[in-house]
């Protein structure tokens, strides 16, 4: 099987990198392939990207009403962030360089030198919106990272202090060319930002791994996923945390 594992993430690796992601989930005679072995086939493609691209952090996926009614799966689930694919506040992105590119308006943190929360601000995730397999499983999902193919952060200078007890009770609103078109409660997946980050350092810790301090993790969101087309300007608000955003180009 680890022979098959390393294979399979060789190849998935190349599918991304062509733009083509993930395309082993539409071979009709494909094994299946169990939660755990995804997540071998996920750090397989890791070990692959290093070391000209290294890890900086997690993203935690389909937590939220929104993204597990759209995708028809009950998560959640763990994905890689490299520092190849961080944007800050204000670029141009090329459709182009995406499969049918998706972006997703939700909140994330930084853990500070005692590995606690240190800082919570907006971000938009950007996605290759693509399952070849009908239907889509988890393990596609998270052999494919998590369908993450970027973020877009606000500048370090932006990120807010984490509240500590006090809850999350502002709205986290997505804008295309100006326009609301999602909207929802910042603390809308299960047990807020702190929740998502409890569930992932237990589950890091039952695939022996850890959190460290300087890492950026992606908390989920409460909303969908938004396809965008070239042209776009998109703006991610948090209430009283600030904003992010980016313009899509051809």
């Amino acid at each position: 099987m680890a022979e098959s594992i390393r294979a399979l993430a060789a190849r998935q690796l190349a599918d991304y990198r062509a733009g083509t992601p993930g395309t082993s989930f539409a071979d009709p005679g494909r094994p299946r392939l169990g939660l755990d072995d995804a997540y071998r086939v996920q750090g397989e493609v890791a070990a692959l990207r290093a070391p000209a691209e290294r890890v900086v952090g997690y993203k935690v996926g389909c937590t939220g009403p929104g993204t597990r009614a759209q995708f028809g799966l009950d998560g959640p689930i763990r994905g890689l962030l490299f520092d190849t694919e961080l944007h800050r506040s204000g670029s141009e992105l090329s459709a182009a360089a995406y499969a049918e590119l998706a972006i997703e308006g939700e909140l994330a943190v930084r853990l500070g030198e005692d590995g606690r929360i240190a800082t919570v601000f907006p971000v938009i995730e950007l996605h290759n919106y693509v399952f070849r397999g009908q239907p889509p499983t988890l393990a596609e999902l998270v052999a494919n990272n998590g369908i993450h193919a970027g973020v877009v952060l606000p500048p370090p200078t932006a990120e807010a202090p984490w509240p500590g007890d006090e809850p999350l009770s502002g709205r986290l609103t997505v804008r295309i060319d100006g326009a609301c078109v999602e909207e929802g409660p910042m603390d809308g997946v299960p047990g807020g930002p702190a929740g998502s980050l409890r569930w992932l350092s237990a589950h890091l810790a039952e695939h022996d791994l850890s959190l460290h301090p300087g890492q950026l993790v992606l908390t989920g969101t409460p909303l969908r996923l938004l396809r965008v087309r070239p042209g776009a300007h998109v703006e991610v608000t948090a209430e009283g945390l600030g904003g992010v955003e980016a313009v899509i180009s051809a």
